[in-house]
C-alpha cells in the first residue's frame, strides 16, 4: 500500500485529484490524496512561493516516512522563486522547460528533506489544468448544453497548436482565459472543470497530453 500526497494550486485541481485520478489508483493500493497548498498563511489557491512548497514539502515527507508527495503545478504563473526558472524560461520547448523545472525542483526538494529521491515525484503541468480538457473538445461541451454552439471555435483553438499542452503562456491566451472567451454560460474552473475532465476522460488526455501521461506512468510505477 502507497500513500501518495500531492500538492495542488486550488479546489479544481484538488477535485480533478480525487474524483478523476484517485479512482484509477486505489484498486491497486495507492490511495491518491490531493492537498491544496495555502499561498498565505490564511489563503488557498494562486500561486505558491518556492519557500512555502519547500516548508510543506519537508513537513509532510517527515511526518510521514511512508509516503510518495507528487505536485500538480500550472507551468502558468509559476512563481519566479522556483529553482532554475530563469534558466528555464529561456528554453523555447515546453517540454524541456517543464523537464528543466522539475529536474531542479526534484534535486533541491530532496537535498532540503534528505529523503530518499523516489520519495518525490515532482510535476509541472504545461501551461495550465485546462490545457488537458482541450484533449477532446466535443467531450467538453457535453458539460453544458450551449456550449455545443461554439464546438468550431474550440475545434479551432485544438487544430492551431501541436498538443493541448502547447496551448500557450499569457493572460490572454492560456486554456483557461480561452475558455472564459468562448464558453457561454462562462466557464467556472471550480464547477465546470472536474465535470468536463470526467466527459474527456483520463485515458484521452493521456493519448493527446505527454506530459501528463509522463507524470501517470511514474505514478503506475509505483504499483510494480
Amino acid at each position: 500500500m502507497f500513500e501518495v500526497i500531492v500538492f495542488t494550486e486550488g479546489q479544481t485541481e484538488e477535485q480533478f485529484i480525487k474524483r478523476i485520478i484517485a479512482p484509477v489508483f486505489s484498486p491497486s493500493q495507492i490511495f491518491i490524496k490531493p492537498q491544496t497548498l495555502n499561498t498565505s498563511q490564511d489563503a488557498k489557491g494562486g500561486a505558491i512561493s518556492f519557500d512555502r512548497l519547500k516548508l510543506n514539502a519537508r513537513n509532510t515527507l517527515r511526518q510521514k516516512p511512508e509516503a510518495i508527495l507528487t505536485t500538480f503545478l500550472d507551468l502558468y504563473g509559476l512563481d519566479t522563486s522556483f529553482p532554475s526558472f530563469v534558466e528555464a524560461k529561456q528554453l523555447t520547448d515546453v517540454y524541456a522547460r517543464t523537464t528543466a523545472l522539475e529536474t531542479a525542483l526534484h534535486k533541491t526538494i530532496v537535498e532540503h528533506v534528505d529523503c530518499r529521491p523516489e520519495r518525490f515525484i515532482p510535476h509541472i503541468q504545461p501551461y495550465e489544468f485546462e490545457g488537458l480538457l482541450f484533449s477532446d473538445v466535443e467531450a467538453l461541451v457535453l458539460t453544458e448544453p450551449s456550449w455545443k454552439n461554439v464546438l468550431e471555435k474550440l475545434k479551432a483553438v485544438q487544430n492551431s497548436f501541436e498538443t493541448p499542452e502547447h496551448i500557450n503562456d499569457s493572460y490572454e491566451t492560456k486554456p483557461s482565459k480561452r475558455l472564459e472567451n468562448i464558453l457561454v454560460p462562462k466557464y467556472k474552473k471550480t464547477r465546470h472543470g472536474p465535470l468536463a475532465a470526467e466527459k474527456i476522460t483520463l485515458s484521452v488526455m493521456e493519448q493527446k497530453c505527454v506530459h501528463f501521461k509522463c507524470w501517470m506512468t511514474n505514478l503506475r510505477g509505483l504499483i510494480g
